[in-house]
């Protein structure tokens, strides 16, 4: 069990006034199975927005709000602490699906949402190929592992080589990319099975080894899910299952799903965006 604090800043300064604008978070965490939010608040500056809640239809908290007095710059602070206690364990051969399991109407009902390619996630043909090949003879759990050591065998994490609308085909071009990146190109090779697949944001507690009470430079952080008769997570980047250092903020198809912060805002000219996630492990 890990207990983290999590604080989360995005301001943006801009060059002339903004008149108006409405806005959407998802910096909340989740309290699922696997983790639990013990105390969160989330503050925007200037204080004359208007503030409510929603949940979304990935089950995300979504803090929405709008300002409707000018304003040169916008401010948006999440605090939360989590706990979070995920056990890894070697899955026994009877709980993993098999091909035919996930074949099955009833599945492919039920994980409509999961299956189908979005235009972050679709791979390209090639990707499709080498895939189907690596697949070959492997169950299910067995085969989305393979994908997982390739992705570790052919991407390099590499920052500023992609942006927040590239897509898997293009993120397999270039080799290279981050975490959404690498995310979207292991969940396009997944569906590209037939492997239900989702992706996951969050926050990662980056220094395993930092003291109790130091509060690091922490990461907004993108991971995958797949499911083989239960949902399984696993991160890209770091090549490996998640650990008590991951805390999950939203699910969706792909990062369109998740984004922190995105809203629509008349005037503001050009804008200056700084970013501050600070994490501390109290346990």
């Amino acid at each position: 069990m890990t207990r983290l604090r999590i604080e989360h800043r995005t301001g943006y300064t801009y060059d002339s006034n903004v008149m108006l604008s409405y806005n959407e978070a998802r910096m909340t965490p989740l309290t699922d199975p696997y983790q639990v939010v013990l105390e969160s608040a989330l503050t925007v500056n200037p204080s004359q927005a208007f503030v409510s809640h929603y949940r979304d239809y990935w089950g995300t908290r979504v803090t929405v709000f709008d300002m409707q007095v000018p304003h040169d710059h916008l401010e948006v602070a999440s605090a939360s602490t989590v706990e979070v206690h995920r056990a890894e364990k070697v899955p026994a051969a009877e709980d993993l699906a098999g091909w035919d399991v996930l074949r099955s109407a009833a599945v492919v009902n039920d994980f409509s949402d999961w299956l189908p390619q979005t235009r972050l996630s679709e791979p390209g043909d090639e990707v499709r190929r080498l895939v189907q090949d690596m697949a070959g003879g492997l169950a299910p759990n067995e085969a989305a592992h393979a994908i997982m050591g390739w992705l570790k065998s052919e991407l390099q994490y590499v920052p500023g080589v992609t942006g927040v609308q590239s897509n898997a085909e293009e993120v397999w071009v270039h080799r290279k990319g981050v975490c959404q990146d690498l995310a979207h190109l292991g969940i396009g090779a997944l569906r590209s099975l037939g492997i239900p697949a989702r992706y996951v944001s969050g926050y990662l507690h980056p220094r395993p080894e930092a003291a109790l009470g130091e509060t690091v430079a922490g990461e907004s952080h993108a991971w995958l899910q797949w499911w083989d008769g239960e949902w399984r997570g696993w991160d890209p980047t770091n090549t490996g299952p998640i650990t008590d250092f991951h805390v999950s903020v939203a699910k969706g198809r792909d990062y369109r799903d998740v984004s922190p912060l995105k809203g629509v805002l008349s005037g503001g000219g050009k804008s200056q965006l700084k970013v501050e996630v600070r994490v501390t492990r109290l346990a």
